[in-house]
């Protein structure tokens, strides 16, 4: 059977992420209400609906987090469903068969250690580098 790699980015954090934050949205909009005309203050369906934006960026990121989560719990549910298992990885050098024997976590990522045929170990296997569980 072959494995899919399920992968989180590497940067998940929501206050690395190029979009715009709340705290940043609130700023505009707070200067937009302090720089406005007030022969000509700014619409109320304009303000409702910037309003609008901020909860759906809000919401937005929240899901972000959530699924982000989720397929982390995902990638390490998978990493030790395979503890025992003889598998078939590729390595930046050649296919490489082996039983895992261990699982370790780096930035949320399950790296495998495989013990080889000929009783050798190989570390840092990621889940994207199995072909095949036996």
């Amino acid at each position: 059977m072959q494995v899919d790699a399920i992968g989180v980015p590497a940067d998940t954090t929501a206050s690395n992420r190029a979009a715009i934050q709340q705290e940043d949205f609130l700023q505009v909009l707070l200067a937009q209400l302090q720089f406005q005309d007030p022969l000509e203050p700014l619409d109320n369906n304009e303000f409702i609906a910037q309003f609008a934006e901020l909860t759906n960026l809000e919401q937005t990121q929240q899901l972000n987090d959530k699924l982000d989560t989720s397929l982390s719990l995902q990638n390490s549910a998978q990493a030790i469903g395979l503890i025992g298992r003889s598998v078939q990885a590729q390595t930046t050098t050649s296919q490489v068969v082996g039983k895992v024997v261990t699982i370790a976590f780096q930035n949320g990522t399950p790296l495998l250690t495989l013990e080889t045929e000929a009783g050798g170990f190989i570390t840092d296997i990621t889940l994207g580098q199995i072909s095949v569980i036996r």
